[in-house]
């Protein structure tokens, strides 16, 4: 009777955990690592909430018969639209950033986040992926940028000033 309430827990968590493994904007693509591992690496979309003329693609390891996927994930994001001085307005002028995107890794409170962080000096947008847990984060993270150069964004004022 034990086995058979072990097994039950542990096929519901791995419902749950494929349920969460979905929670992303729009998913956009799906490579299969093989037919012998049971995972893909999923790809997403989704649009900048604060700088709609910016998209980006996540690409994170799948694998929905697990309680936790890997912490591995890469993050490519691209102008794909027009950056204002508004929008430019809204984004967060710290070292920290603000998470624009979050995705549930596992049940065990794993998530991968992105952060968008500006470079103000730079006139860049940042945009980093990496996980994180309750207790401890992974070490494994990737970085994308978008310059604002050749934009209605950027400002020669702020170039200037850091030519000199």
């Amino acid at each position: 009777m034990l086995k058979l309430k072990s097994v039950l827990l542990l096929a519901g968590a791995a419902v749950l955990a494929a349920g969460l493994s979905g929670c992303s904007d729009e998913n956009v693509g799906s490579v299969s690592l093989g037919i012998l591992t049971l995972k893909d690496i999923k790809i997403s979309a989704f649009q900048d909430r604060d700088v709609p003329g910016v998209t980006c693609h996540v690409a994170s390891i799948d694998s929905p018969l697990t309680l936790s996927d890997p912490s591995d994930a890469s993050v490519s994001c691209v102008q794909t639209g027009e950056i204002t001085p508004e929008m430019i307005e809204n984004v967060k002028r710290n070292k920290t950033g603000e998470v624009v995107f979050k995705q549930s890794k596992s049940v065990f409170l794993k998530t991968l986040k992105i952060k968008r962080i500006f470079d103000e000096k730079n006139q860049t947008l940042m945009y980093i992926a990496y996980t994180t847990k309750e207790f401890n984060g992974s070490f494994k993270n990737s970085l994308s940028t978008i310059s604002l150069w050749r934009t209605k964004a950027y400002n020669p004022a702020i170039a200037a000033e850091n030519q000199n």
